[in-house]
């Protein structure tokens, strides 16, 4: 009977035996899908697009090829995700299109199934951006009168076209992360009455924290949870429409004694992300972190880079390790090419600012028409959306859409940032994913093609990637 018994455990084990040996194993507990390394490229000359390609094979071969070594034992920190924001302006392009071309558009952009990028980010303008066809606020009353009660606020033309393009979006992707931030308060809190430039007074500083208060309830009544915000766009950059000068002690000031007690008071969880401009500020969010007042109340700090090194969001990093880093925007522009702005911005934006400690990595505007408008008079006119739809509902997937769908695709949210050496001019970035998977990205940032091997748990394939071509691998 008990050689029975042991019989009927053997045959019951033999399955699951089978199983570990056809998947493959690691020390770390991930599959290595039987040793196959799945790649997807995109090339600078366009020829190839995120395309598949033929699967490589781990062995234990060896050779003197320069070797990219994954070291998942190096954890870093959690993604939050990948993306761009939905400007007014995009969300226009986007809600003209055909209901069936609409929908089969988000389900490529925002869902995880068959060939779709799944974005897990967006950005969003509270407010006007200038990349809206008219400059806004949520509440606009006739020049010289005031609204401190808020009495007038409404989200105005966003119901038109951003909050309708979030609900289909939610309806695809429940769970994605949404950030808001303002380019201007209502001008009547402004000491210069304009959408353009000056500083908010501090005589409004408790109104305008009301005033984001009311606008992140507004959204949850549509179903649509913020769950980050930063003070301010650009807070050193008053020369945009619209915009606002809004110096770090002035943000400390307002987010410690204003916005941060008012969020505690109603009971509001949304993150409070300080900053949200240049590379070559640090001073300016870690002035923020040093308040005693402001440094509870805050998550983070956000970065853009028109200036300054990726760098900076490490010096932040060690000054405050416990306070989160978020990447919140970088343009394609008119004025580059494909080429150019594939190399420049997977180097940067993907991988330097993931291998810099961010949770996220956001370019700019999602989508725009032929002549790269909306934009407010004033705004960016030379800013290229990740799509253009053209007025015949043509979509031209742009150098931006391959830039973050490189990561986006391939790197869910509560994926962690694991070790991976720099060699020569491959640039590159490791994640594991939460099903186990390990995903690399690289970019060849030299001259001509260059062969390597990938090195996991002692196993080795070899590739060569072409100048300027960029790679994600899977295994």
């Amino acid at each position: 009977m008990k050689n029975s018994i042991k019989k009927l455990q053997i045959l019951a084990l033999l399955p699951l035996i089978a199983m570990q040996f056809n998947c493959g194993s690691s020390k770390n507990g991930t599959t290595t899908n039987s040793g196959k390394v799945e790649s997807w490229i995109t090339t600078s000359d366009e020829t190839s697009k995120l395309k598949k390609q033929p699967d490589l094979v781990f062995s234990a071969e060896t050779n003197s090829n320069q070797t990219i070594e994954v070291n998942p034992s190096e954890k870093f920190q959690t993604v939050e995700g990948f993306g761009f924001s939905l400007t007014g302006g995009s969300a226009q392009a986007i809600i003209k299109l055909d209901k069936p071309k609409r929908e089969a558009l988000l389900q490529e952009l925002f869902s995880r199934k068959n060939d779709a990028i799944g974005l897990s980010y967006l950005r969003i303008s509270i407010g006007a951006s200038d990349l809206n066809e008219k400059v806004f606020s949520y509440d606009d009353v006739p020049e010289g009168e005031t609204d401190l009660k808020l009495e007038k606020f409404n989200l105005g033309p966003d119901l038109e076209d951003v909050i309708p393009v979030l609900k289909e979006i939610l309806a695809i992707n429940p769970k994605i992360k949404i950030m808001g931030s303002p380019w201007s308060p209502p001008v009547w809190m402004k000491d210069n009455g304009s959408s353009k430039g000056g500083s908010l007074q501090p005589k409004y500083y408790q109104v305008y924290a009301e005033y984001f208060v009311k606008y992140i309830q507004a959204m949850k009544s549509h179903g649509i949870v913020i769950d980050a915000i930063t003070p301010q766009n650009e807070p050193l950059h008053p020369g945009n429409n619209p915009s606002l000068l809004m110096l770090a002690e002035q943000q400390a000031d307002f987010i410690g004694n204003h916005l941060g007690p008012a969020f505690a008071k109603a009971k509001i969880k949304t993150k409070i992300i300080v900053y949200d401009h240049n590379c070559n500020k640090p001073e300016y969010p870690l002035t923020i972190l040093k308040d005693p007042k402001a440094n509870p109340f805050v998550t983070g700090s956000a970065f853009h880079l028109y200036e300054g090194d990726i760098s900076a969001l490490t010096t932040v990093h060690n000054a405050f390790p416990d306070k989160d880093l978020y990447f919140t925007e970088q343009y394609t522009g008119t004025g580059t090419n494909f080429e150019t702005d594939l190399k420049w911005s997977v180097k940067n934006v993907v991988i330097g600012c993931m291998r810099n400690w961010s949770k996220n990595a956001l370019s700019w505007g999602l989508a725009n028409d032929e002549f790269y408008k909306p934009f407010t008079p004033g705004g960016c006119s030379t800013c290229k959306g990740a799509l253009m739809i053209d007025q015949n509902q043509n979509i031209k997937r742009e150098v931006g859409y391959y830039i973050i769908g490189h990561a986006s695709k391939f790197v869910p949210e509560g994926s962690v940032r694991i070790g991976s050496n720099i060699v020569g001019n491959l640039h590159n970035v490791s994640f594991k994913t939460p099903l186990g998977q390990i995903v690399l990205i690289v970019e060849n940032d030299g001259a001509s093609a260059e062969t390597f091997n990938i090195k996991y748990n002692q196993k080795q394939t070899s590739t060569t990637l072409n100048a300027g071509a960029v790679a994600t691998y899977v295994w």
